[in-house]
């Protein structure tokens, strides 16, 4: 085996550990200070990284759009990460990174590229409420150290959302949605730290007339079914006469969508509500370890109709 294919695999077998690889990077200073902060990307997520090429500007694109760039004889789309974020490079643009997430190619530029850190998820705390629109959650790279150095990691999707909202509005169908109806007094449980996945996923499941319950962390789905549960005996009920299927992300601060399918699966009170992993995190590796973690079926975010057809077929097998 080679040496690419070893760190595949390593990174790849992280997921069986609550851990991931985290790219660090920086964009200049933040606004009103002369601090340069760090950010962060989910290393699946990155395709390569490359000394700045040659960018052809186009007409009328979105400010924060620099152009295209010719990479390996692919037109991609270059965003000025910076500029998406209010930061102000005082180094200069020298690093694009080429990102494939959400069925999408794009490029990031950014400032300089730091170092790639290995993180339990437990260690990435949730950004919501915290005043960072952009940031879905705040990675302690040194632990729970007091003095620890912090990192951003941010909302591509929302990012991109905003950028090309073009490219966010081509999974939407304008085909009416069939309903679906569940079982009487059930709900599906569904888990997404992006608040415009969490958007698209709730509009997608009104469409099917469905009703939910939406969290934004997997510890916060996994707690919420402990709370389910707890009614259920309660009321002389089991938890799947209330929850008929969880949607989950993989990504996601404090527990992640590998680590809670493991805990549903691995627990008698909840093994046999299907769950269906919904991520941005796409590719035959993922889809592998979705399998190997007992998830009843993945889809790749974010296609209405194809989300729709999942969670119909997983809930009338």
């Amino acid at each position: 085996m080679n040496t690419s294919m070893r760190e595949i695999d390593e990174r790849t077998n992280l997921t069986g550990k609550s851990m991931f690889e985290l790219l660090l990077f920086r964009l200049g200073e933040a606004p009103g200070t002369d601090r340069r902060e760090l950010f962060g990307i989910n290393v699946f997520k990155v395709r390569e990284i490359l000394v700045m090429p040659e960018i052809t500007a186009m007409v009328n694109s979105p400010p924060t759009v620099m152009g295209v760039a010719n990479v390996r004889g692919e037109m991609i789309t270059v965003i000025n990460l910076p500029a998406v974020v209010g930061c102000k490079p005082t180094k200069g643009l020298g690093i694009l990174l080429v990102t494939e997430f959400a069925r999408t190619t794009q490029a990031f530029a950014v400032e300089e590229v730091n170092e790639i850190v290995r993180l339990e998820w437990k260690q990435v705390l949730s950004a919501e409420g915290r005043g960072g629109g952009l940031v879905t959650s705040i990675a302690r790279l040194d632990g729970n150290d007091e003095n620890t150095r912090l990192a951003q990691v941010l909302d591509v999707e929302q990012i991109l959302r905003d950028v090309l909202p073009q490219e966010s509005s081509a999974g939407k169908s304008d085909v009416a949605t069939p309903q679906l109806r569940l079982p009487p007094g059930t709900v599906v449980l569904a888990a997404d730290d992006s608040a415009v996945a969490r958007m698209m996923i709730e509009e997608g499941l009104k469409a099917m007339g469905v009703p939910y319950i939406m969290t934004k962390t997997g510890q916060e789905a996994w707690d919420r079914l402990q709370v389910i549960s707890t009614q259920a005996v309660a009321e002389g009920k089991t938890v799947r006469d209330k929850v008929a299927l969880v949607l989950t992300d993989l990504e996601m601060p404090e527990m992640d969508g590998f680590t809670l399918t493991r805990h549903i699966k691995q627990d008698s009170r909840f093994n046999s509500i299907p769950v269906v992993i919904h991520s941005s995190l796409t590719g035959s590796t993922n889809e592998g370890h979705v399998k190997s973690v007992g998830a009843d079926a993945y889809i790749a975010k974010f296609v209405a109709d194809e989300l729709a057809a999942t969670i119909r077929s997983v809930l009338t097998r």
